[in-house]
C-alpha cells in the first residue's frame, strides 16, 4: 500500500469509528453497565431469581456492545502504531495489509450490528404465521415458511419453542405461534412482518396449474419487564379448551389450552403447548403483552412503516416479498429490491441478507 492509501484508510475509518460510538450510544451505556456489574456483585443478587436473570441478560447485551466497539478501537490503534514501521519494512507492510483486511471485515460486521440498536432489537420475539385464502395450498405455504424460519433460527443458534400449532385438515398448518430466543432475535426478524407471496405449480392441483398463495407473518418483541404493559382484567375474555396437536407427546388430553381475547383491540392469543392451564395462561398473557407492545411501536414509529402483517389484507398487492418457483426461480423483497435466485437456499433459511437489506432500508442506506 502507498502512504496516501494508508492515510486515506485511517481518515475514513476514524470517522466510521466515531459514527459507531454515537450509533451504539457508548457514552451512555458505559455507566449503565458499571452499575449493573455492581448490582450483580451484591451478595443478595440471587435472592430474586427472575429479576437476577433479567439483569444478567441486560448486562450481557451491554457487555457485548461495549466489548465489540472497544475491540474495533483497539485494532485501529494497533494499525495506526504499525504504519511508520510498515513504510520502511516490507515484512511489516505485509502484516499491516493483513491487519487492515481483517479490521475492515470486523468493521462491516459492527456496522451491521449498529443497525440493530433500537430499544427492543436485542429482545427475544414471538412469530406468528397465518395462511391467506386458498385452502390447502395456502396452508402448505404457511408450513413452508414455518420450516424456513426454523431453519434460519437453527443457523443463528436461536432457540425455538412452539406455543400454539393448528395443523391443516389435509396438509400444512392453519396457524402457528412460536417463541424465538436469542440475541437480536426481534431486531433481525422484525422486517419479516407482512404478507409473503408464493408462485408455483401446485402439488395439490391434478392439472399442474400455477397457483399464487399468501401467508401473513406477524412479529412482536418479547418483554423483559412484564410490568411494561399494563392490562386491566375487565378487558380480557379468557376461554379454556382441550388442546389439539399432531399426535404423540405433543397432545395435551386435559382442558388446559387457553385462549385470551383483549376486548379493546380484539387481539386473540392462544397457548396449548404447556401441560398446565396456569402455565398456558401465563404464556398467553406474555404473548398478548408482546402484541400490545407491537401496536405501541407501530404508533410511535409510523414513519418507519412498522405495520404488523396480520393487519394487512392477505391477498394481491399487499405482499412484502415474493417467492417464485415457476416459470423462473426468484425471491424478491418489494420494499428494498433485494433478491436471490437460489430459491432452495432461501427456503432452507438463507434469509439474513433480506433482513440486513431491510435494516439498511430503514436507516436510509442502500440494499446493495
Amino acid at each position: 500500500m502507498e502512504k496516501y492509501e494508508i492515510n486515506k484508510f485511517l481518515e475514513d475509518y476514524k470517522i466510521k469509528l466515531n459514527d459507531l460510538y454515537a450509533a451504539f450510544g457508548i457514552k451512555a451505556k458505559e455507566p449503565i453497565y458499571k452499575e449493573l456489574e455492581l448490582e450483580i456483585a451484591n451478595p443478595d443478587f440471587w435472592n430474586d431469581q427472575e429479576k437476577a436473570q433479567k439483569t444478567i441478560t441486560k448486562a450481557n447485551g451491554l457487555k457485548e456492545i461495549l466489548q465489540s466497539y472497544n475491540k474495533a478501537s483497539s485494532q485501529y490503534n494497533d494499525i495506526e502504531a504499525l504504519v511508520d514501521m510498515a513504510l520502511e519494512d516490507e515484512e511489516a507492510m505485509n502484516l499491516l495489509e493483513e491487519e487492515i483486511k481483517s479490521f475492515k471485515i470486523y468493521m462491516d460486521e459492527l456496522e451491521e450490528k449498529a443497525l440493530l440498536n433500537d430499544k427492543y432489537d436485542f429482545n427475544n420475539c414471538i412469530l406468528e404465521l397465518h395462511p391467506g385464502a386458498g385452502g390447502t395450498e395456502s396452508m402448505d405455504w404457511a408450513d413452508m415458511l414455518y420450516r424456513m424460519y426454523t431453519r434460519f433460527c437453527a443457523k443463528k443458534g436461536f432457540k425455538v419453542n412452539v406455543l400454539d400449532y393448528q395443523a391443516g385438515d389435509e396438509a400444512g398448518i392453519k396457524s402457528v405461534t412460536i417463541s424465538i430466543k436469542g440475541p437480536y432475535a426481534y431486531g433481525l426478524l422484525k422486517g419479516e412482518r407482512g404478507v409473503h407471496r408464493l408462485v408455483r405449480i401446485s402439488p395439490f392441483d391434478s392439472n399442474a396449474r400455477r397457483h399464487t398463495s399468501f401467508c401473513s407473518c406477524a412479529i412482536s418483541p418479547e418483554l423483559e419487564d412484564s410490568d411494561e404493559i399494563k392490562i386491566n382484567d375487565e378487558d380480557l375474555k379468557i376461554d379454556v379448551y382441550r388442546s389439539s396437536g399432531a399426535g404423540g407427546q405433543s397432545v395435551n388430553t386435559t382442558d388446559s389450552a387457553v385462549r385470551i381475547t383483549h376486548k379493546p383491540t380484539n387481539i386473540v392469543v392462544t397457548c396449548q403447548n404447556e401441560r398446565s392451564q396456569i402455565k398456558n395462561r401465563e404464556v398467553a398473557m406474555n404473548i398478548l403483552k408482546s402484541k400490545l407492545l407491537e401496536l405501541e411501536i407501530k404508533k410511535q414509529e409510523e414513519e418507519l412503516k412498522a405495520i404488523k402483517g396480520e393487519q394487512m389484507d392477505i391477498n394481491f398487492g399487499s405482499q412484502i416479498r415474493s417467492y417464485v418457483f415457476c416459470p423462473y426461480t426468484l425471491a424478491k423483497d418489494h420494499r428494498t429490491g433485494y433478491e436471490m435466485g437460489n430459491i432452495n437456499a432461501v427456503m432452507d433459511g438463507e434469509i439474513e441478507g433480506f433482513m440486513l437489506a431491510y435494516l439498511k432500508h430503514l436507516a436510509g442506506g442502500s440494499h446493495e
